[in-house]
């Protein structure tokens, strides 16, 4: 009897001690990103495929958003449309913010994202968290315009040391290569799923510094109730060629 409990002691400390590693192991290999930003954010549920994507890689990345559609930086750094964004910095302990402003105001209101751009990425700092830039794209009918809004996150990255996404350059690329293959949505703003799959990729080549070996064809996610949707179902064409431009426009980090 002494020697089952013995035994019955020692698989106790075992399996406490395995459970241990395995938290430690999801602890350092987990990263917690939150999105600050709008409709672009919220879009084809951007941040769960995100997520899914990085289910096949060493580093997954766990994404939280703060978001209202049309809402500008102004709008959140002031609480305004009940935005809590501050508040969700500061508390929720992220190791990456990812900001970004109304689509036009890189265009129409520079001097707004520089003000609330720099004091978010101060915020930012001040938590804990590493500050990225969601460098967003021009509109269809607008493609001139691509330079002036990277422009202004360019500008932005260097008055603060943040790193920017450039998801914008990525459209831009695969719009001069393939014009057939749709990124927007029916509105010529918002991006089209296929559009959503290519913005993930770029925040997981951003944040990650590599893309996954294998994909599915089909993402599905499932709700608190267990019950799962469909957020996009692509072929292997587009996800060999988003895969592609992704690579081409942001280098590989080691």
């Amino acid at each position: 009897m002494k020697n089952f409990f013995a035994r019955l002691f020692i698989l106790g400390c075992l399996l406490l001690y395995t459970a241990s590693a395995i938290e430690a192991a999801e602890k350092k290999d987990t990263t917690r990103v939150l999105f600050v930003g709008n409709s672009y954010v919220y879009y084809n549920n951007l941040i769960q495929m995100i997520g899914l994507i990085t289910d096949s890689m060493h580093q997954k990345i766990i994404c939280r958003k703060s978001v209202i559609g049309g809402a500008t930086l102004g709008e959140h750094w002031n609480g305004l449309r009940g935005l809590k964004s501050k508040e969700a910095i500061t508390e929720g302990k992220y190791q990456i913010v990812v900001i970004q402003d109304n689509s036009m105001w890189p265009i129409q209101h520079k001097d707004s994202l520089l003000l609330y751009g720099q004091a978010f990425a101060k915020l930012i700092k001040q938590s804990g968290s590493s500050t990225y830039l969601y460098n967003t794209w021009s509109r269809k009918n607008t493609p001139e315009t691509q330079d002036i809004i990277n422009a202004a996150y360019e500008e932005l990255a260097t008055k603060t040391g943040a790193i920017r996404v450039p998801i914008g350059a990525c459209w831009a690329k695969a719009r001069a290569e393939k014009p057939d293959m749709e990124l927007f949505h029916t509105d010529g703003s918002h991006p089209s799923a296929l559009g959503t799959f290519m913005i993930a990729l770029g925040f997981v080549k951003s944040i990650t510094g590599t893309l996954p070996k294998n994909y599915a064809k089909v993402y599905n996610y499932w709700d608190k109730d267990g019950e799962s949707f469909r957020i996009m179902q692509l072929t292997d064409a587009e996800i060999s060629f988003c895969t592609q431009i992704v690579n081409a426009v942001i280098p590989d980090r080691k």
